[in-house]
Parts: structure tokens; sequence; C-alpha cells
């Protein structure tokens, strides 16, 4: 009886041994390697059905389920994570990476908006990530060393794969200058050369699998420093995870060696899968309906709701109301024409700058990539505005020749009536964009990826500045935020103005919207912004 029940045990114990290797073996997806990916989620962590963000619940959920599968998991970002909403923008980012960390991200590229509140603190954001922030070309410009770590190799067995990061040399100027003083961000030809560097630095590494992880995007507007540039400027890039642009790429074969090109949109309203076992590549997007809303990873949705839940109910109270919709979208909308938010926003900084600066400014000027959303019919809270303008700058003026100021308009258009994130929102100056002109690049702006205009004044006509004919030779205070006055964006034109004897009021846009809402409009915004007010024509 011993024996007979000894050898039931030894059965028993092999059995055990055996069946995992069997239940691996019958895992559907062993021996796939599955890449997860994501970019522009700009701190949209929380699952919402009527915007269609997943919410890094679902995320986690997805990557639970692929690994369930058999799968191996990949989960990277393609950038501007940290940016957008007032979960991550009242602690400068920090929670991003903290809820990235429970998903369990393996790496990021970083994206221009990372660099909102300065490079030391993304230092001190990087310090916090359990992941690598990967960048082959961002270096000091001191001594040049790299700045973040190029790329990482992850070795799944039976394939190995190589990212590279890459960020893009927009940031320069999509950043505020401060920010980002002291790097130097490698464009066009020696993009391309630190891409291939990269590919074959990989390859040699013994990677069969090459990952380019950019926030480059596609947009003309960053032409020769897109993802496409890239790829199709270097040989051996298997997979280009995008960001940037906030396009929806499901997957398209870019450039001679067919390199895969995916990217998800932005706002967490997709998340990208790649599926390959090195050599066959299958790509899909999933969106939030075609998820089941509680099939979520209930422990990560869980650390971000309870964070969501305390910044609700500090920033939830109503302080005015609006009785029209106020148009914030980026095409058409902000970057692209005039609209009644732009109105409102570029009235409200004008109103700040004069009570907290000079009473002689005489107009306002602000970017449209500065304005992130609509604001909705119905009650305004803090929420809303940090939402709507949520890189804390501040109200600044500075004093500028019509020429100047000229200058300033030509540039922040040259790619009208296609998208910019420069175009200007404006109170108190009526200018005209002929469209049908073409735009003429002059020299390249120092330390920026835009051209200054060959010839101001052949696209942009401006009629009026403060009630008055425009003149070249006039001086005129303006407003605007500390952003474009520091020469952010195309605004280079602003920056030795600014520098030289400029005001920063200390007074935030927010703020100032906040003030004019109660002081001049007495807590509502109504017909008066219905439509946008006819300050800006295109042609």
């Amino acid at each position: 009886m011993a024996r007979k029940l000894l050898a039931l045990l030894l059965a028993i114990l092999m059995l055990a041994v055996a069946l995992p290797a069997m239940a691996e073996e019958a895992l559907p997806l062993a021996g796939t390697l599955v890449i997860l990916h994501t970019n522009d989620i700009h701190g949209q962590a929380v699952a919402d059905l009527d915007t269609g963000a997943m919410g890094y619940q679902s995320i986690a959920k997805v990557k639970d389920d692929y690994e369930a599968l058999g799968a191996s998991v990949l989960l990277l970002d393609a950038g501007d994570a940290s940016q957008g909403t007032p979960l991550v923008n009242l602690v400068y980012g920090k929670t991003a990476f903290e809820f990235m960390n429970e998903v369990g991200y393996d790496a990021m590229a970083p994206g221009n908006h990372e660099f909102d509140w300065g490079q030391d603190n993304l230092y001190q954001n990087a310090e916090v990530a359990n992941f690598p922030i990967l960048a082959a070309n961002i270096t000091r410009t001191i001594d040049g060393t790299l700045v973040f770590q190029p790329n990482a190799v992850f070795d799944f067995g039976f394939i190995k794969v190589g990212v590279f990061g890459l960020a893009t040399p927009e940031t320069l100027t999509k950043a505020h200058p401060d920010g980002v003083a002291g790097l130097h961000f490698a464009a066009a030809e020696e993009l391309y050369a630190v891409a291939q560097a990269q590919i074959d630095e990989l390859t040699a590494a013994g990677a069969t699998f090459i990952i380019g992880l950019g926030h480059l995007g596609i947009d003309d507007e960053s032409v020769t420093n897109r993802s496409i540039d890239v790829i199709a400027n270097t040989t051996g890039i298997d997979l280009f995870i995008d960001g940037h642009s906030h396009s929806v790429i499901e997957g398209e074969s870019v450039g001679e060696s067919e390199t895969v090109l995916v990217s998800t949109g932005s706002l967490s309203q997709n998340i990208g899968i790649v599926e390959t076992d090195g050599e066959y590549i299958a790509t899909s997007l999933k969106a939030l309906d075609t998820l089941l809303y509680y099939n979520t990873n209930e422990y990560v949705a869980g650390i971000v709701n309870s964070q969501y839940a305390i910044v609700q109910e500090e920033l939830g109270k109503a302080f005015a109301t609006t009785e029209v919709l106020l148009n914030g979208e980026r095409s058409p909308g902000v970057r692209t024409e005039e609209t009644n938010l732009g109105d409102f926003a570029a009235d409200s900084i004008l109103y700040g700058a004069k009570k907290y600066a000079d009473p002689n400014v005489v107009a306002a000027v602000t970017n449209g990539g500065g304005i992130r959303t609509s604001i909705q019919i119905g009650d305004i809270t803090m929420n809303d505005m940090k939402t709507v303008f949520p890189f804390g700058n501040v109200v600044a003026t500075l004093t500028v020749t019509g020429a100047e100021l000229l200058e300033a308009l030509e540039a922040a258009t040259c790619t009208t009536p296609d998208a910019i994130g420069a175009f200007p929102q404006v109170s108190g100056i009526v200018f005209t964009i002929d469209t049908s002109v073409p735009y003429e690049q002059g020299e390249m702006y120092p330390n920026s990826t835009y051209y200054a205009p060959a010839k101001p004044g052949s696209r942009v006509t401006i009629e009026s500045v403060g009630g008055e004919p425009w003149s070249a030779d006039a001086l005129y205070v303006i407003a605007t935020n500390d952003f474009t006055a520091a020469g952010g964006d195309t605004y280079y034109a602003f920056g030795y103005a600014y520098d030289t004897a400029g005001i920063e009021t200390g007074l935030s846009l927010e703020d100032a919207l906040i003030e004019y809402v109660a002081e001049v409009l007495g807590g509502v915004v109504g017909e008066q912004y219905a439509q946008p007010a006819g300050r800006i024509t295109i042609k």
C-alpha cells in the first residue's frame, strides 16, 4: 500500500511539473510578440464614455488580456503623456508617470509637452518612471552628451527587439524657450544620421526587429522632421510608432523598406496593437467602443479614479456660465481661423494686461495651440479653465514696431489654411491673410525649426491696431502669453523686445479669463461671443 501511495504521489508531482509547460504550449499567442502603443494621451488618464477616452485602466486590461493568452507584450508610448488635464498638470506631470508605472509601460519617447515645466522638472519625472525615456537626438550643447538613454533592447527569446527614441526638434519652439535652454535637438539630415546610427547599433547588438519610437508626427509644418522623413532617409526600421500630429494611422507601409507606420490619435481614444513573430506584422487599433466599459484593470482604475476625485472636488466649483459654445477645436478651429473662444481668450488677456501691467496696452495676441479644447454651454469651472489653458502661462506685455508685429503674424500663419499651433487669436487687431499667395521662406530663425518670412506683408495685411490704422514704424504695446513673448512657436520677432523691456505680470491665463468674466461680463458669457467678431479675414 505504501508503495502504491508513493507511486501515486510521484505521478501527481510529475503531472504538476508538466502542466505549466502543457498550458504554455496550448496558449494561442505563445511565441507571438504583441506591441501595444499609445501617444499624445495628454493627461487623459480616466476612462470616459462621452469622449471615448480609454484611460489607463482600459490600456492596462488590454495588456493583461494579451499576456493571459500567452503573448509576450511590449508597451510603448510616443510622448506627450504629461500635459493636458488638471489631473496631471497640478503636479507638473508627475502623476502621469506614476500611472504609467502601474500600467506597466516598458519605454517612452519624450514629447515636446514633457518639457512644458522645464527640463529639470522632466528629469525629476524621469526619476519617478520605472521605465526608460528614450531620445537619441537630444544632447547638451555644452558638451554634446546625451540627455536621455538613446535606446533599449528587449530579448523575448524567440525575438530580440531594439527600440530607439526620437523627440521632435520643434520642442525648441513648442516648449517655453527657457525650458529647453542648453539643449540641442538633431533635425533634418542630422536627425536621419542619428536614426541610422541607432538602427546600425541595435542591429549589431543582435536585435532582429527594430522599432523607431518617435514624437515627430506627419504634419506639413513639421516637414524634414517628420516620421515619414526619417523613414525615407534610413533603412532598417521595421516599425515606427509615432506621435505629435495626433494622427490615426492603423498601419501604413512607408518607404522603400516598407516600414510599418502606426499612431493612435490622441487623448487615449485608441490603443495601438501590433502582432509579430519577427516576420509577419499585423496591426490594429482598439477604441473604447470596441471594449466593454467594465472590462478594466480594477487596480489601476482605483488608483486613477481616486486621484481624479480629489482633483474634481478641488476644481469642480462653478464660477461663471456660458450661454454659447466656445470653439476651441484644433482644425477647423483655433489653429486655422478666428474662433469665438479665441476672441474671448484674447480679450481676457488684453483686459488683464491693462489692469496689471500697462493701461496703454492696445492689443493682444495668443497662439491657437495654447487653447486645448472647447468650453461647453453651461457652468464654467476652474477645472474647465485648467483644461482649456493647461500650460501655466501668464500674461506678458512688450512693445513692438508695426513691422515686428507684421512679421510675427506673417510667420504665425505660414501654413494657413492648413493648421498651425502658432495661429494668432487676437484682440484689438484687424488683419487679412491672403492664402492665394505662397509663403516665401527667408532664413531659419535661430534655435528654431521655423523660417522667417522672406517678404513680410505679402500674405498678411494689417488694417488696424488698437482702433488706429496700422503703421510699420509705429510702436505698439501688446499683450500676449509668456510663451509667445519669449519667442516661442513662430514668434521669434517678439523675443528681443520681450527680453529687453517686456513685463511678465504673474497673472495666469485662466485667472485673466476668470476676472474678465466676473468684472466685465457679469459672470455670463453671452451672445456677444456667439460668433467670431470678424477680426481675421482669410481669403
